[in-house]
């Protein structure tokens, strides 16, 4: 990709300017990226390049944007821990640690553009530097939640093919009793303070490795990541992303749902092991150049939650309905969340108690959002918008959305039927691009000119959707 085209590439990702105060106590819900509904699904247009990575066409960008005074003293990256412990740092910071990380996964582990990586690390920075580091060397990242059995383990390194394997001291054990069956498995490097036989440990690794590393090029529709689904109705299926599908797909969840500038701090509470850390903890926030803000608790702790909502200056918050309802069951008169100012929630459909209760205790409204993980935000309530409790919301500009009957016609307002997005005669770039090795799955979703989601739901006389259920019956609010 040109300069000239990165840089156009990369204005149009983001926005122009910024002038809100971490600090702010404002709390309105006037949109900062955006006039108003209408007006954002009109004047949405994304051009596509030939060539693009994120690593290199949107970090790197914030972080010649940052060395130039051009945006705030904003971390990029800013972790804490119940011990007390806090990491932040710069894009500047972010790009040199990635580029170590980059040179360990082609130096020392011999891999190579298109190799496959799993990595399963609880929410410790060195997840973001893998992230990252993957983008910048073109393997293809496959993350995997720490609740992984050692049958599951074996399940997607053979499913996958995996190269290299980058964990922490729970998962290494099972990893090594099923390493010997899996034959594309050269490389195991582990997250730790100690060393283990057969292992690379990347701390050391990191302590002397350069941080001189040129980014590959990598096309748009290239493979980026593969993220098994939950296999609640069968084996797990391996669904592929592109550069472009989440890199450059999710500019809608940052700059219009989310709806983040530069001086923005973003908390996602989302595992590492689900598509939602790549929305809300990756590529979201840093296309739109605010602060991923992460606090890794051993387990769900709705006081400690509400305790660093109340202490670090996070503006915007996205959590599962099941953590909202949770939250709200807490005594919260003594906590003043003097810098949120915007909650979002997806997963699952949220109770319209939850949202009530939560705005009656903090004044801010709850904005549901639902996607996929083979979709960026397909429905939406967008600040500006009314919100009527319990629904999706309305089409984000990324997709056209309709609810269809068996034949894959387009059903009336008010009448339920299957959910789907519009992709012929012209696929939207937000969409994943097949279920890897597996066809059939791939054509089933197709009905007509539509993908089909597998979720049932309708669309009211004003054009919002309603969700009604899985076909398969099945949500999972786990993680």
């Amino acid at each position: 990709m040109s300069l000239l085209l990165r840089a156009k590439c990369f204005q149009r990702l983001t926005i122009s300017g910024f002038v809100r105060d971490l600090h702010t106590e404002h709390r309105t819900a006037t949109p900062q990226n955006f006039s108003n509904y209408e007006s954002m699904k009109q004047d949405f247009k994304l051009e596509i390049p030939e060539y693009f990575n994120f690593a290199k066409d949107v970090l790197d960008q914030w972080t010649n944007m940052e060395m130039a005074g051009q945006r705030p003293s904003n971390p990029a990256f800013w972790w804490i821990n119940e011990n007390g412990d806090e990491v932040r740092w710069s894009f500047e910071e972010l790009g040199s640690l990635s580029r170590k990380f980059a040179n360990i996964l082609t130096e020392t582990c011999s891999l190579e553009k298109g190799d496959r990586v799993i990595v399963i690390l609880p929410k410790i920075p060195e997840w973001w530097l893998a992230n990252v580091a993957c983008l910048r060397t073109g393997t293809v990242l496959i993350p995997g939640t720490t609740q992984l059995t050692q049958k599951d383990l074996l399940y997607r390194l053979q499913t996958s093919k995996a190269k290299c394997i980058i964990t922490d001291d729970s998962l290494a054990p099972a990893v090594d009793a099923v390493a010997s069956t899996c034959e594309n498995l050269h490389f195991k490097l582990l997250v730790s303070q100690n060393s283990r036989e057969g292992w690379g440990n990347l701390k050391e690794m990191m302590k002397h490795a350069s941080d001189n590393h040129t980014c590959v090029m990598t096309k748009h529709d290239e493979m980026m990541a593969i993220y098994f689904t939950s296999g609640t109705t069968g084996p797990p299926k391996m669904i592929g992303h592109t550069h472009s599908s989440f890199g450059l797909g999710l500019s809608v969840n940052g700059r219009f749902w989310l709806d983040l500038t530069p001086s923005d701090v973003m908390w996602n509470t989302s595992d590492t092991g689900w598509a939602k850390s790549a929305w809300s903890s990756v590529f979201s926030p840093w296309i739109q150049g605010a602060c991923v803000f992460v606090h890794h608790l051993p387990r769900f702790k709705s006081t400690s939650i509400l305790q660093t909502l109340s202490k670090f200056p996070i503006t915007v918050f996205c959590s599962a309905p099941t953590a909202y309802r949770m939250l709200i069951q807490n005594d919260m008169s003594s906590y003043k969340f003097k810098s949120l100012n915007h909650c979002v929630s997806a997963g699952e459909p949220i109770n319209p108690e939850v949202i009530e209760q939560w705005r009656n205790r903090t004044g801010l409204d709850i904005y549901e959002g639902y996607g996929q993980t083979e979709t960026v935000l397909i429905c939406g309530n967008f600040k500006g918008m009314k919100i009527k409790p319990g629904s999706m919301g309305k089409p984000s500009p990324a997709f056209d959305v309709k609810i269809l009957d068996e034949s894959g016609n387009i059903l009336p307002p008010e009448q339920e039927g299957d959910i789907g997005i519009q992709v012929l005669p012209n696929r939207p770039f937000g969409l994943f691009t097949h279920y890897v090795d597996d066809p059939s799955k791939t054509a089933s979703t197709l009905r007509g000119n539509f993908y089909v989601t597998g979720d049932r739901g309708y669309m009211d006389k004003d054009g919002y959707f309603w969700f009604v259920s899985r076909s398969d019956d099945v949500i999972l609010s786990s993680g």
